[in-house]
């Protein structure tokens, strides 16, 4: 599997790693074309030699993922890889950077990104999240779990039940709606009302 990493060296260094690369084969001598990096023990010092020159180079990480893409006809990209490190090559007088992740990213946006940028991460009792980890464990596997909260667990029943309670509350009754052609009270339902024509028919 591919794997890449970020090389940044001071404008000397580029230059001279510009001309390296662009100058065909037998423009100069397999000396002045030597590059050649180390790196100690610890994996993060080491040294970055071009020719017969030696510079002090550190392995920082960086505080995103940076992908990588590559083209074939100019429109088309293809990504290649994920880069998550950065070797950083410093001026002999330079001082070596004092934590193993570097401060910014590659582009000016991302200057100071974690502090900036980024959530905070959660003040967590290490003792509680390694409980909280067993108890899901044993619940997965099927088991109960040992440290549960009786108080949290109290107070969700009770919310539990104030949903319950106001779910079961009785829908208010419709009001009464006046009917237009209800009969007068004492009246007989039975009876045809009598018009006019009625009246006019017993005259006769």
């Amino acid at each position: 599997m591919e794997e890449q990493f970020i090389l940044r060296v001071p404008p000397s260094i580029a230059e001279r790693l510009d001309r390296l690369l662009s100058e065909s084969e037998n423009a100069s001598s397999s000396e002045d074309k030597s590059l050649d990096l180390t790196f100690s023990e610890d994996g993060r010092s080491g040294t970055f030699v071009i020719a017969n020159d030696h510079f002090p180079a550190s392995l920082l990480d960086l505080p995103s993922v940076v992908e990588s893409y590559k083209t074939y006809d100019d429109s088309v990209l293809i990504k290649t890889a994920d880069i998550g490190q950065m070797i950083m090559v410093r001026e002999a007088g330079d001082p070596a950077p004092d934590m193993v992740e570097y401060r910014h990213g590659l582009t000016p946006p991302m200057r100071d990104a974690r502090k900036r940028r980024f959530r905070r991460e959660p003040d967590l009792n290490p003792e509680l999240v390694q409980r909280v980890l067993k108890d899901l464990v044993k619940i997965s596997a099927g088991s109960t779990a040992e440290n549960v909260d009786a108080e949290t667990a109290e107070q969700e029943e009770d919310g539990d039940g104030n949903a319950r309670d106001v779910s079961k509350k009785p829908a208010p009754a419709p009001a009464p709606v006046a009917k237009a052609n209800a009969p007068e009270a004492g009246t007989n339902a039975g009876e045809r009302d009598r018009s006019d024509s009625d009246e006019s028919d017993d005259s006769i």
